[in-house]
């Protein structure tokens, strides 16, 4: 016999159960309003985080998205071929390269970032200011023990 609503009681009182379907929501909409920029999800975060973080390293990038070296390096060459990040040797250890925005993926950035945040805005319309900076405060709260090491996220 179909029930019209199923009793999801247990699963939605599991953070990571909720946290998916919240992000299953939200991760489509990001993803087509991404490709009105020419830019995947990891695109964004990367030029993200070098304007937030000029001339950071490959592996830094990687870390801070969680992507592996083989696929950050997949991620950088689309966007070095489109001219929007470019690679210099770092001033203090000329073995090392880091990352840097140009001109164009500043600008590309710039307006990618606001329709991020119209996005955003949008996914979290139901939540007053406050709730939803309760709800990031604690989502980085969960994220920063994760990434912590064992025994260290408390």
């Amino acid at each position: 016999m179909e029930q019209d609503s199923l009793d999801q009681t247990f699963l939605l009182g599991l953070v990571g159960h909720s946290a998916r379907l919240a992000s299953s929501g939200i991760r489509p909409l990001f993803a087509q309003r991404m490709a009105g920029h020419d830019l995947r999800q990891a695109e964004f975060a990367v030029l993200s985080l070098l304007d937030a973080n000029p001339g950071i390293s490959q592996k830094r990038l990687a870390d801070a998205i969680n992507v592996s070296p083989p696929n950050m390096a997949a991620v950088l060459t689309r966007l070095l071929e489109r001219g929007l990040i470019r690679r210099e040797r770092q001033p203090s250890d000329q073995r090392m390269q880091i990352l840097l925005l140009t001109p164009a993926g500043t600008r590309l950035y710039r307006k990618a970032a606001a329709t991020a945040l119209d996005l955003d805005q949008e996914a979290t319309a139901m939540l007053t200011p406050a709730e939803r900076r309760e709800l990031l405060r604690l989502l980085k709260k969960v994220n920063e023990a994760q990434a912590a090491p064992q025994g260290q996220g408390t």
